[in-house]
């Protein structure tokens, strides 16, 4: 049985940290007068916060990863929402539709792209896709650091932002000579960061991407 609903598709991001921080897309073809438009409820924000929480994204600018977990939530459909993880091979399964491809799309195009499958399904079906966790962006720490070990990487982490959060430089930590490996087309690349001058404010010249790995002799 098709089910109605006046609003289009609802799109948010929701920081996990603070609650629910809407980036909504609605579209209404045949729009009703505002007293008679019926207002999908926006999810409530979950108990507690992703340990691998990245902080605030963009709906329509983040990348969704393997291994990253989304909750999706389709409004009046509770058999159809829940908490998906991201397969390593990049899709999500769903009722309904089945596999979809999750990897390399930001969640307003998923949510989208969900919201286009369901219509065989449920007329103007509203949408929601809200990042949990980030599984995906991750760098790696090793040698003279307070925690050896891999970090969520938030957007525009800086190197020195990732040795802070883990635990900063030990007593025998050598500043000089701190780089970062970084795999391209197959080939492992070192790169020089400049310790002191990042200390100083200044521009290191190095940004980070997913996969590196920090090494503090």
């Amino acid at each position: 049985m098709k089910r109605f609903c006046s609003m289009g598709a609802l799109l948010l991001l929701l920081p996990v940290a603070a609650g629910p921080l809407a980036a909504q897309v609605t579209s209404a073809p045949n729009a009703t007068p505002a007293s008679e438009q019926t207002t999908a409820p926006a999810p409530s924000a979950p108990a507690t916060a992703s340990p691998n929480y990245a902080g605030p994204m963009d709906a329509s600018r983040y990348i969704i990863g393997p291994e990253d977990s989304l909750q999706i939530t389709v409004w009046k459909e509770p058999t159809l929402s829940g908490t998906i993880p991201v397969r390593p091979d990049g899709m999500i399964s769903m009722g309904l539709v089945g596999d979809i491809t999750a990897a390399g799309m930001t969640p307003t195009a998923l949510s989208t792209d969900i919201s286009q499958r369901l219509k065989k399904y449920i007329q103007d079906p509203v949408v929601t896709v809200v990042v949990l966790g980030v599984n995906s962006k991750r760098i790696f720490l090793v040698g003279e650091v307070g925690k050896v070990g891999p970090v969520v990487m938030t957007p525009g982490m800086t190197p020195l932002q990732a040795i802070v959060t883990g635990g900063g430089l030990t007593q025998f930590a050598n500043s000089r000579h701190i780089y970062i490996l970084r795999t391209v087309d197959g080939k492992q690349q070192k790169i020089p960061f400049n310790y002191k001058q990042a200390l100083k404010g200044g521009n290191a010249g190095v940004s980070l991407l997913s996969g590196d790995t920090i090494v503090v002799p």
